[in-house]
């Protein structure tokens, strides 16, 4: 009988990770956005009352499932000057959760990109010089891989970001 459990559950399991998905973001307003995981069988929505600059999606915790990225712009508890931030969101049994809600990377974050399994940021410092750095997902957040560049002029980070 336990046996049957078990067998019965891990299929189950292997059918909710073989299900399709789609990250999709619905822009409300200026500062209402709503993110949509859509499975085989279900939809789910997710509020950010922010400005949203950017979402992509990818495989950040190498788990074979997509996640969503998204840029936002807003204050947090620990930098509560308005900036943009990071979140990352997965699908957990056909829902949407947080796995990330970051506050700060190493920098002043301009823009993101998910680019071969790593975060790719362009930063600034307080110096206004610019950083392209990697991040890679380290369990409860991304954690600095590598510099592509640092210290340098917009232009230059810039090339390097893309």
């Amino acid at each position: 009988m336990r046996i049957e459990r078990l067998l019965a559950l891990s299929c189950w399991l292997l059918a909710l990770s073989c299900q399709a998905q789609t990250f999709s973001l619905e822009h409300k307003t200026d500062s209402l956005s709503l993110l949509t995981l859509t499975t085989d069988t279900t939809s789910h929505q997710w509020r950010l009352p922010y400005p949203v600059y950017r979402m992509e999606t990818g495989d950040v915790d190498g788990n074979g499932t997509t996640e969503a990225l998204v840029g936002v712009i807003k204050p947090t508890r620990f930098h509560p000057e308005m900036g943009r931030r990071l979140f990352i969101f997965k699908n957990y049994e056909g829902l949407i959760r947080p796995m990330w809600l970051g506050s700060k990377l190493g920098g002043t974050l301009c823009d993101f990109h998910f680019k071969d399994g790593c975060v790719r940021s362009l930063e600034t410092n307080a110096q206004g010089q610019y950083t392209v750095a990697e991040y890679r997902w380290s369990g409860f957040g991304v954690a600095f891989e590598r510099y592509l560049v640092k210290n340098v002029d917009e232009a230059t980070a810039r090339e390097k970001f893309e």
